[in-house]
């Protein structure tokens, strides 16, 4: 009695964890698609440093711009997980250890970490499609910011990409003052609607305070109502302050 008690237990917490959040929209690559064609096609500017783009995704470097790594990844955007795929990923078994599935007899190959959690954890493509936490970069700034930590630097860091005021040192990154409070809404959202994930208590109490720092202007509403049409779900950090302001 007690064994079935403890697996209806385990059972409820699972669901609980994965109960809310996106549960529409079950690929990374239909996000994208998704993203560019229902929620950007009319403010095509990447996230991080205001460059344009056009509709095939080829981007505009703004003056002043420069990478010194991944400059052909810079002529084109790419659809920036904010809160990093690894970073909610290795929270899953078949992240960290792998699994039968992703082995492969013939080739005696096993797939990478993300190929294989994908291949086998509906629930990690569900967070991993979150068009939340997608948003349009810079290949190479993308690629550089890496699964990184935001931070306020206390120590003067110069521009990592020149005009583009994004900053990237000792493995973390110091974004763009108006980049912040969408990225703090994004991760009090991911933390609220997948009870799998849970931040830090200092990533927390940056996330809380550039929230009521850097409040949601036109354009994040407008996002945000795109995607709550089209992924069914809201983000609440948002949509209240926008309803406060009568932008939703």
């Amino acid at each position: 009695m007690k064994k079935i008690v403890l697996m209806i237990v385990c059972l409820l917490a699972s669901t609980q964890a994965f109960a809310k959040g996106n549960e529409k929209i079950k690929f990374f690559s239909r996000a994208k698609k998704l993203l560019a064609t229902k929620v950007y096609y009319d403010h095509r500017e990447t996230f991080y440093c205001k460059a344009l783009y056009d509709e095939e995704g080829n981007v505009t470097l703004p003056k002043g711009f420069y990478t010194s790594n991944f400059k052909k990844r810079a002529l084109r955007i790419e659809w920036e997980h904010v809160i990093p795929a690894e970073n909610f990923g290795r929270l899953f078994d078949a992240w960290r250890n792998s699994d039968p599935k992703c082995f492969n007899e013939n080739t005696g190959k096993i797939l990478s970490n993300r190929k294989c959690v994908e291949l086998v954890s509906p629930e990690f493509n569900y967070m991993e499609a979150d068009m939340y936490n997608l948003y349009p970069a810079i290949g190479s700034v993308n690629a550089m910011r890496s699964n990184y930590r935001y931070t306020k630097f206390a120590y003067g860091v110069e521009n990592t990409f020149g005009s583009c005021p994004m900053k990237i040192d000792a493995r973390k990154v110091e974004p763009p003052e108006y980049t912040r409070g969408s990225i703090a809404r994004t991760y009090l959202y991911f933390e609220h609607e997948y009870g799998i994930y849970k931040m830090s208590d200092s990533q927390r109490k940056l996330m809380e305070a550039w929230n009521k720092m850097y409040p949601v202007d036109e354009w994040e509403c407008e996002r945000a109502k795109r995607i709550e049409s089209i992924q069914g779900n809201k983000n609440i950090f948002v949509s209240e302050e926008c309803i406060k302001l009568g932008l939703y």
